[in-house]
């Protein structure tokens, strides 16, 4: 059913006298797609508005007096009209653009008016409906009598609406309307009732699952080998899954009548949908007597049903003549058309629509072969919804932006291929030979794949809003988005190497334990008031979080993340390439590489790349010139005045003047800029080449196909203990770790202990997290991924040397810390979804939609020290 026809109305013209309760008054149900642009006809006085609240929500109604109102504050002020009207189009462009049918209130009696709202309903792909209310001049002009603002309207004037509107009544249809019914009287006005439509390309309400075949092309052979290995026995699954043509089933190939007779039967049992493609649609043409050149495979089509009954061909070009554009699946996600269609068709309806999906767009050029060059829509595609279509044969389907071509050339040698939905796995058979040789080579037709155009600035740019599955919708503003586009631009590592970024950690609750700032029982104590079980004290290694992308090999870089050159990617907690020297990258990837290898995590996961979330040391290997301009400058300044001063007041109590207070002062302050300098030494060591670096994994984040952020950190941590111990290098470090039960006192004191000891050595602290990962809290919220604990010491790096005096303490204890926990589970929650989206193999953009959001939330001011 071709779009032109498929909500194809009737003239409700009527005979009736208008009466009320006349046995002649018949109810009339009046059909009215649900995205459509009706539009009431009437004059002044017949009962439109009436007819507009009885039948139509009103948010979908807008009225043109209502919109005078808006702009003159007056509903009756002719000299606004031009205006109102204005408004009344640009609320009504606005509703058509998001979906919504909309229902114009005016009298519309002139050609005119009716002009400018036809093309509003073209414009946005909407069908345009007339509702015509043919109501005698009589019971218009004693309604308008009635009515305080319009008892002095003259009688002329409904006269002059009558008469327009009848002029008109025969050529509306031919003005462009694709429905008008005609309601004749009052009576038939009052007891009609509007029905809404579904539009024919609607199947949302169908999930499947689904198997979408790709062009067939006459090659009746091959399409039975797959339909049999797809598990189709006698065209029925039985497991109940629905198999979706993407036409072009004739044509070119040996037994096109025996395609068509497997389509249509698999279509009328209810077991197979069909769009059509573009050789069905001329072969349709050519069916109803039309005149069309046999070119393209037609004249083989032709000759083969001439073998067929009349009656065969007229079924053929009934099935043909009823078949839709292309259909909306799956609660929308899915939409299966010929030729592909960008976001802004789909589920619409007019020729515009039809054609695209029918032929595709061109740019007007042609080829070094004589054929059109299509317009390479997919690589725009922003859409939520997978586009699966045919028509241009290629050697491989691939998606690309989440779309993807089936065509792969079964009738020029190559493949029937189908797609299992929801599944996304892909499931050929190879054509049985060449039989019909292509015009141009089928190897020259590969798609763009993963160089395409994966990134589009007007993806990032602005205020955007990121859904995600574990906490909603995000914001990010758009001047964080600013900032964060300058880093990505300017610093980060190759985008299609960085498909995740770390969230920043919220410290503990301030603690109320002499001399210290953070400590382990608030952790432990904020997670027990969430109901968390158990959880795990992770050391914090004295590095720089790191993120590590590691691939079997280059092929696999080239081919799963379009990157070339690389074998994957090191890269800091903001996308920042640890190396000046990307050899020395390589060098780190290797050496986990050949421990994965040595592990035998490739094939215990099943995948070609590992995501790793670690930390490089030692920390002065990335933060050497903030060790040189902050840190180690405040000690070298320390130690040039203090043991001075500290020597010439000791010199001066010797003479016996009164400075004791000042000397146990000055030595208390030069103690503490000892242990300052003490503190920030231990984070730094020499290092030559890779001699003396270190890398400490701590989890497995994602691999081919898979999100492991769910699994639990003892489960991570057993597979990170047996990476480390197949690393022969003494590159990769273990990661030390206690289970504690919040809940068990013991329990408890243990964890504190193990703290103590750790940061009395010199450690940096540790991170406390939920055992189980992804663990929501009360109301289903998610509970903080995990707490830093840092160390007494290592604070002073961070707060000052003199940061553990009484009066500092207090005053820091002020510290504002419900910012930055939020902060951390947005940053969370976006990277969960970056890793959900790569698993799920979607396209570069949206993975970095969320990717780039956890940069830019990372430019909100917060205390850094935090």
């Amino acid at each position: 059913m071709s779009d032109t026809n498929e909500t194809n109305g009737t003239n409700g013209s009527s005979e009736s006298n208008g009466t009320v309760g006349s046995d002649e008054t018949r109810v009339r149900t009046l059909p009215v797609t649900d995205l459509s642009l009706v539009v009431l006809v009437g004059a002044s006085g017949s009962g439109k508005s009436t007819f507009a609240r009885r039948h139509f929500k009103p948010t979908e109604v807008i009225s043109s007096d209502f919109c005078r109102g808006l702009v003159a504050d007056d509903e009756n002020d002719q000299s606004a009209s031009r205006d109102a009207f204005d408004v009344l189009h640009y609320i009504a462009g606005k509703r058509l653009a998001a979906g919504r049918r909309t229902v114009v209130d005016a009298t519309n009696v002139q050609p005119e008016s009716r002009k400018q709202l036809v093309e509003l309903a073209r414009k946005h792909d909407v069908l345009p409906i007339a509702i015509v209310l043919d109501v005698p001049e009589q019971v218009c002009a004693e309604r308008n009598a009635s009515r305080t603002d319009r008892a002095d309207m003259p009688r002329r004037v409904i006269q002059r609406h009558i008469r327009e509107l009848r002029r008109s009544l025969r050529h509306l249809e031919r003005e462009g309307f694709r429905k008008v019914h005609v309601l004749r009287g009052v009576a038939e006005a009052e007891t009609a009732e509007v029905r809404t439509e579904k539009r024919y390309n609607d199947l949302t309400h169908l999930t499947g699952p689904f198997d979408i075949i790709g062009d067939i092309h006459g090659c009746a052979s091959e399409l039975d080998a797959l339909l049999g290995k797809l598990g189709y026995v006698d065209g029925v699954h039985p497991e109940g899954r629905t198999a979706v043509f993407v036409g072009d089933l004739v044509d070119r190939g040996p037994d096109s009548p025996g395609v068509l007779r497997r389509v249509m039967s698999m279509v009328g049992s209810g077991d197979a949908l069909c769009v059509p493609g573009n050789h069905e649609n001329k072969y349709g043409r050519h069916l109803k007597g039309r005149k069309v050149q046999h070119t393209h495979g037609l004249a083989e089509t032709i000759e083969q049903m001439e073998r067929e009954s009349d009656e065969f061909k007229q079924q053929v070009r009934e099935f043909v003549d009823g078949l839709v554009s292309h259909y909306v699946l799956d609660g929308g996600g899915l939409v299966v058309c010929h030729a592909g269609l960008p976001e802004k068709y789909h589920g619409r309806t007019s020729g515009r629509v039809r054609s695209h999906a029918l032929y595709g767009e061109t740019t007007g050029e042609t080829d070094e072969f004589g054929l059109p060059v299509r317009y390479p829509w997919a690589e725009d595609y922003r859409g939520r919804a997978a586009v699966v279509y045919g028509h241009t044969p290629v050697p491989e389907a691939t998606w690309l932006n989440n779309t993807i071509c089936l065509d792969t050339g079964a009738v020029f040698g190559g493949k029937l291929t189908a797609l299992r939905w929801p599944e996304r796995e892909l499931v050929d058979v190879p054509a049985e030979r060449v039989w019909y040789e292509p015009v141009k080579p089928l190897a020259s037709e590969a798609p763009g794949g993963h160089e395409g155009r994966p990134l589009d600035l007007a993806d990032v740019q602005g205020r955007r809003i990121v859904e995600t599955r574990h906490a909603g919708r995000i914001s990010v503003r758009e001047e964080n988005a600013a900032a964060a586009l300058e880093v990505m631009s300017r610093f980060a590592v190759d985008p299609r190497l960085m498909p995740y970024l770390p969230p920043t950690m919220a410290p503990t609750a301030t603690s109320r334990v002499e001399g210290y700032l953070e400590h382990p029982a608030e952790a432990f104590e904020q997670y027990r008031a969430e109901g968390v079980a158990r959880v795990v004290c992770e050391e914090k290694h004295m590095g720089s979080r790191a993120v590590a992308l590691v691939c079997r090999d280059a092929a696999t870089a080239r081919e799963r993340f379009g990157a070339s050159g690389a074998t994957g990617a090191l890269y800091t907690r903001t996308g920042r390439p640890f190396f000046d020297d990307p050899a020395m990258a390589e060098k780190i990837l290797g050496r986990v590489r050949d421990a994965v290898t040595e592990a035998g995590l490739w094939e215990e996961l099943a995948t070609d790349w590992i995501l790793l979330d670690a930390e490089l040391l030692p920390w002065s290997l990335k933060a050497s010139g903030l060790l040189r301009s902050q840190y180690a400058a405040v000690g070298a300044a320390a130690g040039a005045v203090f043991p001075g001063a500290v020597a010439a007041l000791e010199a001066a109590a010797a003479r016996g003047v009164d400075v004791g207070d000042l000397l146990a002062k000055q030595r208390e302050r030069a103690a503490d800029a000892a242990s300052f300098t003490d503190a920030y030494r231990r984070y730094c060591w020499p290092t030559s080449g890779l001699e003396g670096v270190r890398l400490a994994p701590f989890q497995i984040l994602a691999t081919q196909g898979r999100s492991l952020a769910g699994v639990p950190h003892d489960e991570q941590l057993a597979l990170i203990d047996r990476l480390v111990t197949a690393d022969p290098s003494g590159l990769l470090a273990t990661t030390r770790r206690l289970y504690v039960d919040p809940a068990d006192p013991a329990s408890v004191r243990a964890g504190i202990d193990w703290w103590l000891e750790m940061t009395g050595r010199g450690g940096e602290g540790m991170v406390v997290k939920p055992l189980g990962a992804l663990v929501r809290g009360e109301g289903g919220r998610l509970v903080q991924p995990g707490i830093k604990c840092r160390g007494r010491e290592y604070l002073r790096i961070i707060y000052g040397p003199e940061y553990t005096r009484p009066a500092n303490l207090d005053r820091l204890r002020g510290r504002f810390l419900n910012h930055k926990r939020s902060l951390a589970l947005r940053e969370y929650a976006l990277g969960l979804e970056s890793l959900d989206r790569l698993a799920e193999g979607e396209p570069l953009w949206r993975v970095h939609e969320a990717v780039f959001g956890v940069l830019a939330l990372e430019s909100e001011p917060v205390d850094p020290r935090l």
